[in-house]
């Protein structure tokens, strides 16, 4: 029995075949989704009208002096309908003839409702239908589509929106691009969504229930849709409002035409740059999803960025990432846009903000221990996205912990929970099954430490990097070398290098107190700075001296001897100290005042399990085994 993505597969393909048929050798086929996509969407909504349309467009005629807003309001009330068409023309009467299909087909699509308009704008519709009319294509293109059954009697909803999302990858898989870029597959969103709502299960229950969702980079509105109907499957009667912004024109018509389908408001994504503007500027969220570009360059957002982050507690005032990377602007976006009552965001990254260690970064990961705002952290596995094989994680925000989660942080690598595809898509080749998820979502709940699950605190992230150096062992030798680096002084004269002989052999942490007794009683002077030069310039390194210290009693340190050992600011330093670093060199010194203060969350070394090595004996004769093959080898060749 074919599963609902295998239906959704096998309309898309269907749909696809119209690439192949009709638009080879007329359209570059990094092209054929920009023509696909209109077409599949049209259809689809005009099959979603056909039952109501000529009592529409009678109803709409009777109202016709008024202004469009308020007959889309009388038509939704009557027919509850959120757009309509009042083009007496359809896909199948265009296509019964030939004449006139370019004309026709723009007629009929202008005769939607004017809050649909801007879809047909988005896709350039005009442009696509004048390029197909000019190849002589326009009218095959349309008896096919004419023909689709993809009305919500033979599509359901879900099905439809897993063919937008197969059509729109395969658009994108042509062109290129990385898919994963513009929107996440369904076993992703549905992990987040799973992990986002098991905390607020019993507050989800009510028929008078609300709840809100927000994803700033929406792409085809797959996020929203996916959390709608796992908030109406936890409670039939809640109601869910959605909001989405999105940048990129196909993607926002996609989603947007996608939300009316599924029975979302016509303006439920608003088209815009996130970073530049926030379309929803003055509205917070109960929950938020987002999957940014990994690694999105910003500098076309840079002057308005750094302009927005000048205002203190803005969404950008906790620090600014390399313009190489806007991932963490996107965090702290969606951080922002939590409701203030109480909200939760799921959010997509790859490693790097985890342990960047620019400024930026950390000064963001600081704000946002500070804030105790980061719940839990995800690892997904590797080859989970269509445009990329990379390690990605996702990100659990939460402005209002339960108590028992409050100050701690929560990581899961659900790296090793996936099955194969059977068919892998782009760079996507696992994926994470219903049993999968229930598993992250059990030790999410459970809470505690184990092999898939680190309970910590902010403290255990942050650290100092303190600088650790090694005392020196001195022994004082007389050398020709020794006068020669003295000779230079004013202070220095052959009378000293009689005293200087003198003092070979002399403990060398004695020098300033010896060379000026035996100075005086030669009759000569030796200040301060001639007995610093002379400690320097006798000083030779000596294992069985004691530690050297110079003349103001400070310990004199190692040439070359110098190393770097963070210290989680959950730890005591000398504590740490005393069994990571003595134990190994008994002589060293830190200074606390000069350590470097910083966070990471060293995710993939916090879950390693070092591996037993394989016992001397077995290494020992892998290796004869190896030299012998070898002499054999080598007997051959010179037998030749």
């Amino acid at each position: 029995m074919a599963t609902e993505s295998g239906r959704a597969s096998a309309a898309a393909r269907i749909v696809w075949d119209t690439a192949d048929k009709f638009l080879r050798n007329v359209v570059e086929p990094q092209e054929y989704g920009d023509y696909i996509l209109p077409f599949t969407v049209l259809r689809r909504l005009e099959c979603l009208l056909e039952d109501t349309k000529p009592e529409v467009i009678k109803y709409v005629e009777a109202f016709s002096n008024l202004p469009p807003h308020l007959i889309d309001i009388a038509v939704r009330d009557k027919f509850k309908l959120s757009f309509y068409n009042v083009s007496p023309l359809d896909l199948a009467t265009i296509a019964s003839v030939d004449d006139n299909v370019d004309k026709s087909l723009l007629s009929y699509v202008a005769g939607f409702s004017q809050n649909v308009a801007d879809i047909w704008t988005a896709f350039d519709f005009p442009k696509l239908v004048a390029k197909l009319a000019a190849a002589n294509r326009l009218h095959a293109v349309v008896k096919h589509f004419s023909t689709l059954p993809l009305g919500s009697t033979n599509v359901e909803d879900a099905v439809m929106g897993d063919i937008f999302e197969d059509v729109m990858y395969r658009a994108f898989d042509k062109k290129g691009k990385a898919a994963g870029a513009f929107y996440t597959p369904r076993d992703a969103i549905k992990l987040m969504v799973d992990v986002l709502f098991s905390a607020d299960e019993d507050s989800l229950a009510g028929e008078n229930t609300l709840r809100s969702i927000y994803d700033p980079t929406a792409g085809s509105g797959g996020m929203l849709l996916v959390a709608q109907d796992a908030l109406k499957e936890l409670n039939p009667d809640i109601k869910v409002t959605v909001y989405g912004q999105e940048l990129m024109d196909a993607a926002y018509a996609l989603g947007k035409a996608d939300l009316l389908i599924q029975g979302g408001r016509p303006d439920a994504i608003r088209q815009g740059d996130t970073l530049i503007t926030d379309l929803y500027d003055d509205q917070t969220f109960d929950y938020v999803l987002s999957n940014p570009p990994f690694g999105g360059d910003w500098e076309v957002e840079e002057k308005s960025v750094r302009e927005q982050a000048k205002t203190p507690g803005s969404r950008f005032s906790h620090g600014l990432p390399s313009k190489s990377d806007g991932q963490m602007l996107f965090l702290c976006h969606c951080a922002s846009k939590l409701s203030p009552t109480g909200g939760r965001a799921a959010v997509v990254s790859n490693a790097s903000p985890l342990f960047n260690s620019d400024a930026g970064p950390n000064s963001i990961r600081q704000w946002l221990f500070d804030q105790d705002l980061i719940d839990a952290i995800i690892a997904l596995p590797t080859q989970m996205f269509y445009g990329t094989g990379i390690a990605t994680y996702v990100w659990i925000l939460d402005n209002n912990k339960p108590a028992e989660r409050r100050g701690k942080i929560q990581l899961i690598d659900a790296s090793g929970l996936w099955e194969p595809m059977r068919k892998p898509l782009g760079d996507k080749r696992r994926e994470m099954s219903a049993a999968n998820r229930a598993a992250v979502v059990e030790a999410y709940e459970a809470f505690t430490d184990s092999d898939v699950s680190r309970v910590l605190t902010p403290q255990d992230f942050m650290f100092r990097d303190v600088p650790v150096f090694k005392q020196a062992r001195l022994a004082a030798r007389y050398s020709e070398e020794a006068v020669d680096a003295l000779r230079g002084r004013r202070d220095f004269g052959d009378a000293l290098v009689q005293i200087l002989k003198d003092l070979d052999g002399t403990p060398w942490n004695l020098i300033p107190k010896r060379l000026p007794v035996a100075a005086k009683a030669a009759g000569l002077k030796a200040p301060v700075g001639l007995v610093d030069a002379v400690m320097q310039a006798m000083a030779v390194p000596d294992e069985t001296a004691p530690p050297a210290v110079d003349r103001k009693g400070n310990p004199v340190l190692a040439d070359g001897w110098k190393i770097t050992e963070r210290v989680p600011m959950s730890e005591d330093l000398d504590e740490h100290m005393a069994r990571e670093v003595l134990p190994f060199a008994p002589e060293a010194r830190w200074d606390e005042s000069k350590a470097k203060h910083g966070n990471e969350i060293p995710f993939t070394r916090i879950f390693y399990v070092p591996e037993e090595p394989r016992p001397l004996a077995e290494i020992d004769a892998d290796v004869q085994r190896i030299m012998g093959e070898l002499a054999e080898m080598f007997q051959g060749v010179s037998e030749e």
